[in-house]
């Protein structure tokens, strides 16, 4: 067994792994300076947001795309637009950003957590049904990482059961499920052009759907409720002001030129780092569905502490130590842990919406979801960008295969030194 860089062996890698590069150029330049010079940024009346809007529908083929201000903006619109209020529950993952969470609660709505895939981290499909009660509205499926769920076995449940489908997509940009995008499954789509996503206007988002009536309310919802249609229609309910400005558009404009070669280098690269280390034992690569293809917002694969004998931390700081950007699991802990939800604190001084006077009153906490813990517990993590080189992916794996070797040999070792000496005790 090669002597691993934690314990003062050789690096795999010895110079740093280049993650992160120029991102913005004379494009972005190009579409600021056509959006100032209209000497209007209201998105209604300049160009830029509706500009975006055609593209970005056009290239998911969708009759319609709302911009609003950033990506969990994205997902109150959609919430909102389904028609979720006080006391609708709606199913959804609990390994995600608090942004999901975050527009399940300013409708009022209670979430509830489905357990997930143990190696796509997707929710299961198994686990929705289970959950459905009299008060469920719909389901948030979290494409989580640029990995998509398994719409095939999902929309079936939803559909029985009379429930609308969001899908949330921030981390998952020309993501591939058997020949359809992600966000075009569903009822509605929505993603983030946050600052950390596949491309990026600092901070925005999107709603994306087919249905008619859901593209006029979504486009109320995120604008007062004021109608741009010339209709003079007074604002039908209580709507936030979600407007993003003729900036965001111009950004996102030339950013959303360069995400088909964005998402086809990432892809290439997961799959790529995937290939080099299936059949390791202990090791479990991160799961990609048959016929689809994943955009690799991260990547993040699995290790088992009864194969390598170690835990997650010690094999991590292995990794880590050979030279390669190796982090431990994703959120730390799940969304239902946080004190927003598990001590019912949306609001101060009440505990709507769980008060039983709207919703159900739903205790949150550890061992809600187990396979979702243990994904956590024993997940490791590194970035998949297009800046990266393929020698780059190469090194992670192989630092991963060394550190992998090393401890299956070393517990193999222990147990048969431990074999040898019972034989002779």
């Amino acid at each position: 067994m090669d002597k691993l860089a934690i314990h003062g062996g050789p690096k795999v890698r010895t110079e740093p792994i280049k993650t992160s590069g120029m991102r913005f150029d004379e494009a972005e330049l190009k579409e600021l300076k056509e959006a100032l010079d209209q000497q209007t940024l209201f998105y209604w009346h300049g160009n830029k947001v509706k500009k975006f809007r055609q593209e970005f529908a056009a290239l998911y083929g969708v009759k319609h795309c709302h911009m609003v201000t950033s990506g969990t903006a994205a997902l109150h619109v959609a919430t909102a637009t389904v028609g979720v209020g006080p006391g609708d529950e709606v199913i959804t993952s609990p390994m995600t950003d608090q942004g999901t969470v975050i527009a399940i609660l300013a409708q009022g709505g209670v979430p509830i957590f489905a357990d997930l895939d143990p190696h796509t981290y997707n929710i299961a499909p198994g686990g929705i049904e289970p959950l459905i009660t009299a008060k469920t509205k719909a389901v948030i499926v979290v494409h989580l990482a640029g990995n998509a769920a398994d719409m095939d076995a999902i929309l079936p449940v939803a559909r029985k059961h009379g429930l609308k489908v969001i899908e949330d997509c921030a981390q998952s940009y020309l993501c591939h499920y058997r020949g359809r995008l992600a966000g075009t499954l569903g009822d509605i789509g929505s993603f983030s052009l946050n600052d950390f996503k596949h491309i990026s206007a600092g901070d925005a988002g999107m709603v994306i759907t087919n249905d008619d009536q859901l593209g006029a309310r979504a486009q109320l919802y995120l604008d007062k409720g004021y109608a741009r249609d010339g209709s003079g229609r007074r604002p039908p309910f209580l709507a936030p002001n979600y407007r993003p400005s003729e900036l965001h558009g111009a950004v996102a404009l030339a950013q959303l030129r360069k995400l088909p070669a964005i998402v086809a280098r990432r892809n290439s690269l997961g799959d790529r780092l995937t290939a080099q280390i299936s059949n390791l034992p202990g090791i479990h690569p991160h799961k990609v569905l048959d016929g689809c293809e994943s955009s690799y917002w991260f990547y993040l694969g699995r290790m088992d502490p009864r194969v390598l004998g170690v835990s997650r931390d010690e094999f991590v700081a292995a990794a880590a130590a050979e030279g390669v950007p190796v982090t431990p699991g994703y959120i730390g802990k799940m969304v239902y842990e946080y004190p927003v939800l598990a001590d019912h604190h949306a609001f101060d001084n009440c505990s709507y919406p769980w008060d039983g006077i709207y919703g159900r009153n739903v205790k949150y906490g550890p061992g809600m979801c187990l396979v979702a813990e243990e994904i956590e517990a024993t997940s490791w993590r590194c970035p998949i960008t297009e800046f990266m080189a393929e020698r780059d992916v190469e090194d992670i794996a192989a630092a991963i295969r060394k550190v992998q070797q090393y401890y299956v040999g070393a517990k193999k070792a222990a147990f048969q030194l431990s074999e040898h000496s019972r034989s002779i005790s």
